[in-house]
């Protein structure tokens, strides 16, 4: 499957301190020209606001992201294989993309 840049969409995250995994939201930071080569980059969505990162920001428009309950996007960036994508839930909103990335444009770029 390939996404576009700013689609939430849901992957397999590995636990550190068990075995397994469990499906979780992620956000695409990647365009499609990058995706189409088999993996796409993408960054944490998680609701562990009370151990902030530096660049964390909270997605006001959850709705249009697809997710039920408030979430921030946390700058903990990861390459997948588009195989293992499960689905698209969602895009983050022109307000939240630009909040996005402002803050890659602070801490990354």
């Amino acid at each position: 499957m390939i996404f576009d840049l700013w689609d939430v969409i849901v992957v397999p995250f590995p636990f550190t301190e068990k075995g397994g995994n469990k499906r979780r939201p992620a956000l695409v930071i990647s365009k499609k020209g990058f995706n189409e080569h088999g993996y796409t980059l993408l960054t944490m969505i998680t609701t562990q606001a009370h151990r902030p990162w530096p660049g964390d920001t909270h997605i006001v428009e959850q709705e249009t992201a697809g997710l039920h309950v408030a979430c921030i996007v946390r700058l903990k960036a990861f390459t997948l294989d588009n195989r293992l994508i499960v689905k698209k839930i969602g895009h983050l909103s022109a307000a939240d993309r630009e909040k996005v990335a402002e803050r890659f444009r602070q801490y990354v770029f």
